[in-house]
């Protein structure tokens, strides 16, 4: 399927107090993208630190934030390095009033690429949403090659790949392969413009935590042609963006968001508080972009 994601989709942290999920500032946030012109919000994503969270609070914030995403699309992440957890999860987002499913691949596991197809196959089988399909090799150890992911995108319900291979010549013939059958979306934020050069429909973003607007306005800009304005907002968005990736996301963005004045918390462990060293470039990137950094 296609036309499911257009725009930006904000990969959006989980603020955490000491004794769980901070919902109030969790309200602040769906709110700034809301504000920002964001189109929809990924939660209990990568970002979202979903590895960390009990099932109680991964289901606490799916009915949070539905009642609060207003007119945004709500994708809710939902995959496992066991088959049979990402499924049950996917149907519990359903039930919970999801918009659509982001299943990262399995991890860990390191399965063949027919085990992909299989995995994919068998969420998308078990709900009625659209489901994105999640390629992050460094992260999970295996990787969607293109003929597979053309595979994938004859299941039903496949809406797209969020590619975050970070190999744009493996990108390109994903598109070419996908192309008109499901949608190609950019997961990093380096590669945003030439993404939406290929025909990347939508951009699954950290940077927009930071400045939703701004990365709205890039998108806008390419669809409508304009790629001298398109080229000028992502080369100031660059330096933000390479700061916010100093270390592993989501620790600088988060410290990102804490700089603005948001009270996010300390990722949980086994991440870190930002080192001194990257949380003073990130202070400085965002100073030269002309955010108002609190300290």
């Amino acid at each position: 399927m296609t036309g499911y994601l257009r725009g930006v989709a904000t990969a959006l942290i989980t603020p955490f107090t000491e004794h769980g999920v901070n919902f109030q500032t969790l309200e602040e946030l769906l709110f700034f993208q809301e504000q920002g012109g964001a189109d929809a919000v990924v939660i209990l994503g990568t970002t979202g630190e979903a590895a960390t969270m009990s099932e109680r609070e991964r289901e606490e914030v799916i009915l949070f934030a539905r009642k609060r995403v207003g007119k945004m699309k709500l994708v809710v992440g939902t995959g496992s390095n066991c088959t049979e957890r990402a499924v049950a999860m996917s149907k519990r987002a359903e039930e919970l009033g999801a918009d659509g499913i982001l299943a990262v691949t399995p991890y860990y596991n390191k399965c063949t690429q027919q085990g992909l197809v299989a995995y994919y196959r068998a969420i998308s089988e078990a709900v009625s949403l659209p489901v994105i399909a999640y390629n992050v090799p460094a992260r999970t150890g295996v990787n969607i090659l293109p003929h597979t992911m053309s595979e994938i995108a004859s299941i039903k319900n496949i809406a797209g790949v969020k590619e975050a291979s970070g190999n744009m010549a493996q990108a390109i013939e994903t598109a070419s392969l996908i192309r008109g059958r499901c949608d190609l979306y950019c997961g990093e934020d380096a590669l945003n413009l030439p993404f939406l050069a290929i025909g990347a429909t939508a951009l699954i973003s950290v940077l927009s935590n930071l400045v939703p607007a701004d990365v709205k306005a890039l998108t806008e800009s390419v669809f409508c042609g304009d790629l001298l304005a398109a080229n000028r907002i992502s080369d100031a968005l660059l330096p933000l963006a390479k700061a916010c990736f100093a270390e592993v996301n989501p620790i600088p963005v988060k410290e990102g968001l804490r700089l603005m004045g948001f009270v996010v918390g300390i990722p949980r462990p086994p991440l870190t508080p930002i080192e001194p060293q990257n949380g003073a470039l990130l202070a400085a990137a965002m100073r030269k972009y002309g955010l108002q950094v609190k300290a």
